[in-house]
């Protein structure tokens, strides 16, 4: 299992592993692979010390920092970036604040401990995302940086590759690749809408080889429901140059999971989970519950767009977080549909190490296929 990216970026294995947990991304790429820690809701200083300690547990390895600049959102290129956040907070009508507050209090869901405040905008913009990227390449072992949604602003990719960093962005439409392309993203990442977090609507197997097509020969990662051998083997059969996985880093024993979220990912199925906007105002594949039912029903007051809906729900996020017991009900549990193979719990390198084993069998099992082989 090794591709040209795997000596463009000096690993041995083309698996890339997007997580929010330090412990995962040092843990990944100490087993071979590629970690990508995730940026979205970590202050540029938070985001330093992350690195800082995953600097420090990596060795000589690499890794990478996903971002979230959208190709859209609200008050784009139209409000004064000084004070974005409290410009985008005047736009939040009180009735989607009052709605969530009111969710949450019916299923007993305490608040944060006083003093404990939180900013409701933590990346989702150019503005407050670009400070990341900043943090990110003081790090000299991070040698990419992801975009979670859309293509990046040009003066964020210069900069970047002015660095000598690689840049990657996922889309989940072939027209979308070709903007990448078109923009010198090194690596696109084609998602099928089965993976977890934000997703389109082509499933992954008819997603995978049209973005190949179509931006040959800029390399691509087929993500989207990826979570054994055998689907590692079937993404390099059909072009891709390795794969970008997410959600079976979620029940890892390095994880930072609750043990309650822990649990309702390990009894869910892959029939579950839901694309809904109800937590980030576009449209995010988590598992279903009695939140996202409540923001489809009549009474919602309906989605804001990003990142408005977003700057709704940190509250929500933060609080169903540190009361996962309390709060399985209403809580943002985001996961792909491979959900359903995620039954135990496991750690980062036998999860490495079964990946690599069912992809030999799987190569295998094709080679004996072959009349003469």
């Amino acid at each position: 299992m090794h591709t040209k990216l795997c000596d463009q970026l000096g690993i041995e294995m083309p698996i890339f592993a997007f997580t929010h947990c330090r412990d995962v991304v040092a843990a990944v790429s100490q087993a071979g692979g590629f970690g990508v820690l995730g940026a979205v809701g970590f202050t540029p200083e938070q985001l330093d010390i992350e690195c800082k300690w995953i600097d420090e547990h990596v060795g000589d390895k690499p890794y990478g920092v996903d971002i979230v600049i959208p190709g859209k959102y609200e008050g784009m290129d139209q409000l004064d970036p000084s004070k974005l956040e409290e410009q985008l907070k005047a736009l939040i009508p009180q009735q989607h604040r009052d709605f969530a507050a009111k969710l949450l209090a019916e299923h007993g869901v305490p608040e944060m401990p006083a003093g404990e405040k939180h900013h409701e905008l933590l990346g989702w913009t150019a503005a407050t995302a670009t400070p990341q990227v900043d943090v990110a390449l003081r790090h000299e072992k991070v040698r990419l940086i992801a975009n979670a949604l859309g293509t990046p602003p040009d003066d964020v990719i210069d900069k970047i590759h002015k660095a000598g960093r690689l840049v990657s962005a996922l889309c989940g439409r072939p027209d979308q690749a070709l903007k990448h392309k078109a923009a010198g993203i090194d690596i696109i990442i084609a998602q099928g809408t089965e993976g977890g977090g934000h997703t389109g609507e082509i499933g992954s197997l008819v997603l995978w080889p049209q973005v190949i097509k179509a931006v040959d020969p800029v390399p691509v990662l087929a993500a989207g429901g990826v979570g054994s051998g055998q689907q590692i083997a079937a993404a390099l059969a059909v072009g891709a140059q390795g794969v970008w996985t997410g959600s079976i880093w979620l029940t890892v024993r390095e994880a930072e999971s609750p043990p309650a979220q822990m649990e309702s990912y390990l009894k869910a199925t892959s029939r579950d989970t839901v694309r809904s906007r109800s937590y980030t105002g576009k449209p995010c594949r988590m598992l279903r519950n009695e939140w996202t039912d409540a923001w489809e029903g009549p009474d919602s007051p309906g989605y804001l767009g990003m990142p408005l809906q977003g700057m709704v729900t940190v509250d929500a996020i933060q609080r169903t977080h540190r009361y996962a017991d309390k709060a399985q009900s209403v809580a943002f549990n985001p996961v792909g549909q491979v959900v359903g193979m995620m039954n135990e719990v496991r750690t980062v390198r036998d999860l490495m190490y079964q990946l690599a084993e069912e992809y030999l069998e799987a190569t295998d099992r094709l080679q004996s296929l072959t009349p003469g082989a």
